[in-house]
C-alpha cells in the first residue's frame, strides 16, 4: 500500500518573509532592495566569480520535515558556500542601492534566509558549527560590506524548527482544504445546457491544460466563453492539472462576469476559495494613498496583525470579494490592499487585472518574482487588450526637464546629488540637440551609465532627507529611473529606443516595447497553461505574433450560437470619415443617417464615432435636424474623463422605458464600446462611424516602420488591426442573448475594402448595403419581419 504523505513545498525566502515579518508598512524609502532589478543577478555572478575556485555558487538545498499528516519541504539555493580556516561558511549576497555606510547590521529577514540555508547544509554535512556571511554590494559603486557570524547547529535547529512550526498550521490548512476542494470538484457538472460549439470549446480548454499549451479562442458574444473556460479549468485543478487559476481582465466589469461564473458553480456545492483583487487606489481607506505609519493608521503595525487576519478570513469564507476584504481589514486594522495580496497566496482562484501577473513593477512577486513558478492556469479575458497593455507595461521613458527640476530643488541641500542630476541632464541635452521631432537611436548607453550612478545618490538622499515634499519629488524620479534601468537591462530586437521633442517643449527618451510577446511569455512560462479569449481576436495571426513566442499554440474559432436572422448588418456606401472629405456637409449626412435609423424603429441606439471632435460636430448637426423637422428623438452624449458615477448615469438612460427613440453618442474604443451589457430592448442598434483607425502619431508610425522593416504589413499592424478591433467590439454590444434582435450599421466607404472585410467574423457573411436614401426602408422591413408588421 502507498503510504506516502502529501507534500507541501515552500521556498526559504517565502518562509522567512511570511513568518518573520513584523512592524509597519512604510513605502517612503525607494525600496531599491526589493528584488533590486536585473542588476542584482549580475552583481551576484560577479561576486561569486571573484571568490575563487573553492567557492561553490548557487548550491541547491532542501530539507523535508515530517509533520502530522504531511511532509513539509523547505527549499532554496544558497548564493555561495566556502571553507575558511575556522570552518564552513554559507554566503548570502544582496545587491542594493543604499549607501553601505548606513548599513550597521544585516536586515533581519536577509539574515534569517542565510541561517535557514546554513542549518540545512550543516545537518546534511553533519557539522556541529557553521558560519554565516551576509554580503551586501552597492550596485552603483560595487563597494562590498560583509557581516559574519557563527552558529552552533543545535542552536540553529531550535530556531529553524520554531519558524517551521509557525508555518505548520498554514501548511495543514492547505492540505485539508485541497482535499475538501478536490472532493467537491468531482461532483460539479457543466451548469447549463451546452450551446452550439460550447462543448467543443470546453473540451479544447481541458486538452490545452492537459498538454501544457496555449490556446487562442475567437468566441463571439453569447458563446458563454467565461463559463466555458472556467469550468474545464476547475475540473483540471481537481485532477491535479493545476494548482491555481488566475483569471485576468482589463476591465472591472469582466471581473464581475468571472466572479458570477464561480458563483454559478458554487451553487452545485463547489468549494473553491476565490478572491477579487482591487487596485490600491480604489480599496485604500484613506483619502490620500500614503503607505506609511505616520499617514495611515492601517499601515502602523500592519505586519504584526495581518497573518492572524488572513488565517481567520480563510477559515470563515470561500467567496472573498472586495467588500469581504474591506470588512476584515477594518476589523483587524490592517491595509486592505496588502491583506488581499496575502490572501491570494492561499486561495484557488484569483480574479485580477493583467498587471498583477505581467507588470514588472506591480506583479505578485510571491508567484511571479525571480525563481518563482507553479502549475498556474492563466485565463486571459478580452485578450485583445493585452497587446497595448503589454507595450505599456514593458516600455519606459525619462524626461530631461524632470532631472533639471530636481537638480534645482536639491542644489543647496545636496551638492553630490545635484552633480549626478546635472550629468544626466547634460547627456539628455546632447541627445536633444540631435533630435528633430523624433529620432530612433541605436543605443542610450551613455545615459544608462549616468543613471546607474544617479540611483546610488538618490537612495542615499532618500535615507537622509527629512523634508517630506522634497522627499516625495525625488522619490517619484527615483521610481521612473529605476523602471528605465530595469527595462534597458533587458532590451532586445523587440524594442526601439527613440528620443522625442514633445509639443510642450519637453524632451523625452523612450524605450518602446514594439512587440511584447517575449516579455509576456516570460511570465506565462511561470505557469502551466494559458487560455486567451475574446469576442474580437481577429486576425488571429496578429495576436499570436504579439502575445506569444511559441510556434505550436492552438487556436479555436467558436461558432456563434445566435440566429443570424435576428441581426441586420448594413454597410453604408455613400459616406466617408477620410480627413479630406470631412466638413459640415459630411457631418450633416451622418446626422441624417442617425435620424433615419432612429425613425425606422423606436428604440435605443448607440452611434460610435472616431473622435470626440467628430462626435460633437455630428451631434450639433443632429440637433439642428431635429429642430428643423420636429422629430422627437432623445439623445445622450459621452464626455471625456467620466467618473464611475457619470458612467452609471449614462447607462441608466438605456434602462428607462420610453415611447420614442434614444440615440447615444459615444467614442469608438472608449468606455462604452466594450464591456457594457445592454440586452434585449435596452439596445437595438449600433451605428459605427469609421474603421476605428488610431490617429497618426509618433508611436503608431514607429510601429508601422518596425513591422515594415521585418516584412510584415506595417500599416495593418499599427493601424488597421487595432482599429477594426474597436469596430468589432462596438458591434458586439447589440446581440447579447438568444432573445436579442438588432441592427448594425457600418458607415464608412473603407468598409468596402477587401483588407477590412478580411477581418470580418464568419457570422458577418450575411450583410447588405445601404445608402442614406434607403436605410430607413431596409431597417423598417427588417423589424416588420421580426415583429409581424410593427415597427414602433
Amino acid at each position: 500500500m502507498d503510504t506516502e504523505q502529501p507534500l507541501i513545498r515552500i521556498s526559504v525566502r517565502n518562509l522567512v518573509e511570511f513568518i518573520l515579518r513584523s512592524g509597519d508598512i512604510d513605502n517612503r524609502a525607494a525600496g531599491a532592495d526589493k528584488d533590486a532589478m536585473l542588476l542584482g543577478g549580475k552583481i551576484h555572478r560577479k561576486i561569486q566569480r571573484s571568490m575563487g575556485a573553492d567557492y561553490q555558487a548557487e548550491v541547491s538545498l532542501k530539507m523535508k520535515i515530517p509533520c502530522q499528516g504531511f511532509d513539509l519541504s523547505v527549499e532554496g539555493r544558497a548564493d555561495g558556500i566556502f571553507r575558511t580556516p575556522s570552518g564552513i561558511v554559507v554566503d548570502e549576497i544582496k545587491g542594493i542601492f543604499k549607501d553601505l555606510e548606513y548599513l550597521k547590521e544585516p536586515e533581519p529577514i536577509h539574515l534569517a534566509q542565510a541561517k535557514c540555508y546554513a542549518y540545512i547544509y550543516a545537518v546534511q554535512q553533519e557539522l556541529e558549527e557553521i558560519g554565516v556571511q551576509m554580503t551586501y554590494c552597492n550596485m552603483d559603486t560595487e563597494d562590498i560590506k560583509r557581516f559574519q557570524s557563527a552558529y552552533q547547529t543545535k542552536e540553529l535547529g531550535v530556531w529553524f524548527l520554531e519558524v517551521v512550526g509557525e508555518y505548520e498550521k498554514w501548511a495543514r490548512f492547505q492540505i485539508r482544504w485541497q482535499e475538501k476542494r478536490n472532493a467537491s470538484i468531482r461532483e460539479v457538472q457543466f451548469p447549463f445546457a451546452y450551446r452550439e460549439g460550447q462543448k467543443k470549446l470546453t473540451a479544447a480548454v481541458y486538452r490545452t491544460i492537459e498538454q501544457k499549451k496555449k490556446l487562442f479562442i475567437q468566441a463571439p458574444t453569447g458563446v458563454g466563453k467565461t463559463i466555458a473556460t472556467v469550468f474545464p479549468s476547475v475540473r483540471a485543478m481537481g485532477e491535479g492539472l493545476g494548482e491555481k487559476i488566475f483569471y485576468l481582465t482589463a476591465k472591472t466589469i469582466t471581473r464581475t462576469v468571472a466572479w458570477q461564473a464561480f458563483e454559478t458553480l458554487r451553487e452545485q456545492a463547489l468549494r473553491m476559495k476565490v478572491i477579487v483583487l482591487t487596485a490600491k487606489e480604489k480599496i485604500c481607506f484613506c483619502e490620500e494613498t500614503e503607505c506609511n505609519p505616520d499617514a495611515c493608521p492601517y499601515a502602523k503595525g500592519h505586519f504584526d496583525r495581518v497573518n492572524d487576519a488572513v488565517y481567520e478570513l480563510l477559515n470563515t469564507t470561500d467567496a472573498i470579494s472586495r467588500e469581504v476584504i474591506e470588512e476584515q481589514a477594518r476589523k483587524w486594522q490592517v491595509c486592505p490592499f496588502e491583506m488581499g495580496l496575502d490572501v491570494s497566496t492561499w486561495v484557488d482562484a484569483v480574479i485580477c487585472d493583467y498587471n498583477y501577473v505581467f507588470d514588472p513593477n506591480a506583479h505578485l512577486k510571491r508567484f511571479f518574482g525571480e525563481g518563482n513558478k507553479g502549475d498556474y492556469l492563466f485565463l486571459i479575458d478580452e485578450a485583445h487588450n493585452l497587446v497595448d497593455r503589454g507595450r505599456e507595461m514593458y516600455s519606459a521613458a525619462i524626461c530631461k526637464e524632470d532631472f533639471l527640476k530636481i537638480k534645482k530643488l536639491v542644489k543647496e541641500e545636496d551638492p553630490r546629488l545635484s552633480k549626478r542630476l546635472e550629468e544626466c541632464n547634460r547627456q539628455l541635452l546632447a541627445l536633444k540637440r540631435e533630435c528633430e521631432g523624433c529620432q530612433v537611436l541605436d543605443s542610450a548607453a551613455n545615459v544608462y551609465l549616468k543613471l546607474v550612478s544617479l540611483m546610488g545618490e538618490m537612495e542615499r538622499f532618500l535615507e537622509e532627507c527629512k523634508n517630506e515634499e522634497m522627499h516625495a519629488e525625488v522619490l517619484e524620479l527615483c521610481f521612473a529611473v529605476r523602471s528605465f534601468l530595469g527595462i534597458y537591462e533587458d532590451l532586445d530586437e523587440n524594442y526601439l529606443i527613440n528620443s522625442e521633442l514633445g509639443e510642450d517643449g519637453r524632451f523625452y527618451l523612450h524605450l518602446f516595447c514594439v512587440n511584447p510577446a517575449r516579455k509576456l511569455q516570460e511570465y506565462l512560462e511561470k505557469g502551466r497553461s494559458t487560455i486567451l479569449f475574446s469576442a474580437t481576436l481577429l486576425p488571429v495571426h496578429y495576436y499570436k505574433k504579439l502575445l506569444s513566442t511559441s510556434t505550436d499554440d492552438y487556436a479555436v474559432y467558436a461558432e456563434s450560437p445566435f440566429d443570424p436572422a435576428n441581426r441586420l448588418l448594413l454597410l453604408g456606401n455613400d459616406v466617408s470619415t477620410k480627413y479630406k472629405l470631412r466638413g459640415k456637409q459630411m457631418y450633416r449626412k451622418y446626422a441624417r443617417y442617425l435620424v433615419n435609423v432612429a425613425k425606422a424603429k423606436a428604440g435605443n441606439y448607440i452611434a460610435f464615432f472616431p473622435s470626440y471632435h467628430f462626435m460633437e460636430e455630428v451631434h450639433e448637426e443632429f440637433l439642428e435636424i431635429l429642430e428643423d423637422t420636429g422629430e422627437d428623438i432623445d439623445d445622450v452624449m459621452q464626455s471625456p474623463y467620466m467618473s464611475e458615477e457619470a458612467r452609471e448615469i449614462f447607462l441608466e438612460n438605456f434602462e428607462d422605458v420610453r415611447n420614442r427613440s434614444l440615440m447615444g453618442f459615444c467614442v469608438l474604443g472608449g468606455i462604452f464600446s466594450e464591456g457594457i451589457d445592454l440586452s434585449e430592448d435596452q439596445l437595438i442598434g449600433a451605428v459605427i462611424i469609421g474603421t476605428g483607425l488610431p490617429q497618426v502619431c509618433r508611436e503608431r508610425e514607429l510601429l508601422k516602420q518596425y513591422f515594415d522593416a521585418r516584412g510584415f504589413r506595417g500599416f495593418d499592424y499599427a493601424y488597421l488591426y487595432p482599429g477594426m478591433n474597436k469596430v468589432l467590439q462596438a458591434a458586439g454590444r447589440v446581440i447579447r442573448t438568444d432573445e436579442d434582435q438588432g441592427v448594425i450599421l457600418l458607415l464608412d466607404d473603407r468598409f468596402r475594402e477587401r483588407r477590412c472585410q478580411e477581418i470580418f467574423p464568419r457570422e458577418w457573411a450575411s450583410r447588405g448595403w445601404c445608402s442614406l436614401g434607403n436605410v430607413s426602408e431596409q431597417i423598417a422591413r427588417f423589424w416588420e419581419e421580426k415583429n409581424g408588421g410593427e415597427t414602433s
